[in-house]
Parts: structure tokens; sequence; C-alpha cells
């Protein structure tokens, strides 16, 4: 004789619980969605723009903990990167990484140094008039050494990006992981329809994040 319940939860159940650990065992540890809200990182993210993010290039997250094991790598310079905002660890930021752990890093007017090299940075933008000649306080800093196991982190849009500029270093135990590809993109103030606001920016999807 069947017994019925058991079949309809082999049959239904079963596999939907499979599913869903799966989909929660992959946000965890492999790969997770984050949605852009600011335009900090203008050109390279806009707002709307749906990304995904790689979750264990820098290590597996231990649940519960900051700690970190099995990493691929560490995050290099250049790298765009999901990170526990440091004064505000509920929140999550995206930056790129300028400097890293033991670099020296001086602004000067706008260029950035790094061990005494200018990066060569043809992702960011600069949007500010500067009247007069006179440079913000932001355009000019350092030189500062970043601490070991700490990133120094900036927006691409670096007029309007509050980044380690303003409030200091990213320990890499915040680190969420690296923006890897847009899978989606929504500009919200784009008018295509009568009465109806909003156009997918189709041209955006399937870009990977560089």
């Amino acid at each position: 004789m069947i017994d019925k319940k058991r079949g309809f939860f082999r049959d239904y159940a079963e596999p939907i619980i499979t599913a869903l650990i799966l989909a929660l065992l992959i946000r965890a540890f492999v790969i997770q969605a984050f949605k852009i809200p600011s335009g900090s990182m203008i050109p390279t993210l806009l707002v709307g723009d749906h990304i995904l993010v790689n979750k264990f290039i820098y290590g597996l997250e231990i649940p519960f903990t900051n700690k970190k094991i099995l990493p691929f790598r560490d995050p290099q310079r250049g790298d765009v990167i999901v990170f526990k905002f440091p004064e505000d660890t509920s929140r999550d930021f995206i930056k790129r990484v300028v400097a890293r752990g033991g670099d020296t890093l001086e602004i000067k007017n706008q260029v950035v140094y790094v061990n005494g090299k200018a990066l060569e940075e043809n992702y960011i933008q600069h949007v500010d008039n500067v009247n007069k000649g006179k440079i913000p306080p932001r355009d000019n800093l350092g030189p500062i050494v970043v601490p070991e196991s700490n990133l120094f982190v900036m927006g691409d849009n670096r007029d309007q990006s509050y980044d380690s500029r303003f409030w200091g270093f990213v320990s890499l135990d915040n680190v969420r992981g690296e923006a890897l590809i847009i899978y989606w993109s929504w500009d919200k103030d784009k008018k295509v329809l009568p009465f109806f606001n909003g156009w997918v920016r189709f041209n955006r999807i399937g870009r990977l994040v560089e």
C-alpha cells in the first residue's frame, strides 16, 4: 500500500526544500545579488544596475563570524568589491580597491599615487568644476600607509563618493566579495511611455564589472 503523505512529500515538498537549501547555500557562500543605489561608482556602475557578486574568491565566510577560510586570493588594486561599511556593518558599500595593506598612498591634486607611482585610472570621472584652480581638500591626502589586512577604497565617481578619504580603511574581514557581472539594469528616470517612467538598459545587461 502506498503512503500518500510520504509520496506527496517525496514528489513535491522534498525537491522544494532541497532547492531552498541549495539557494541559501549559494547565496551565503558563492554568489549574491546586489542593487546599486547611488552614483558613487559612475561610470562603471549606474544607479539601478543589479550585479552578481563572487563571494568565494576571497574566502568562504564562516557563518555568524567575520572569519574566512580557503581564499583563492586577496583583493587586488583595481578590484571592485562589496564590503560591510566600517561605520555601520549592517550596510553594504561598493567601491574600488586603490591600495592594499603596506602600501603608501598619496593623493595630489586628484592624482592617486601608490608607492610613489601614479595610478592609471581610465575608469574614473571628475564632475565638479574647480574654481580658480582651488582643489578641494578631498583631492589631496597623505602620504599615509595602509595598515596590514586593510584596504583603501574609492568610488570611480571621485567628486561624489563617500569613501576611504573620509572614513578610513576597510578590514579584509569585512569584504563580502568581488563585483562580477551586471545581470539587470533599470533606468527609473527614463520616460518611454506616457504615464510610465523607467526602462531597461538592455545594453548593460551581461557586462562584466571591470
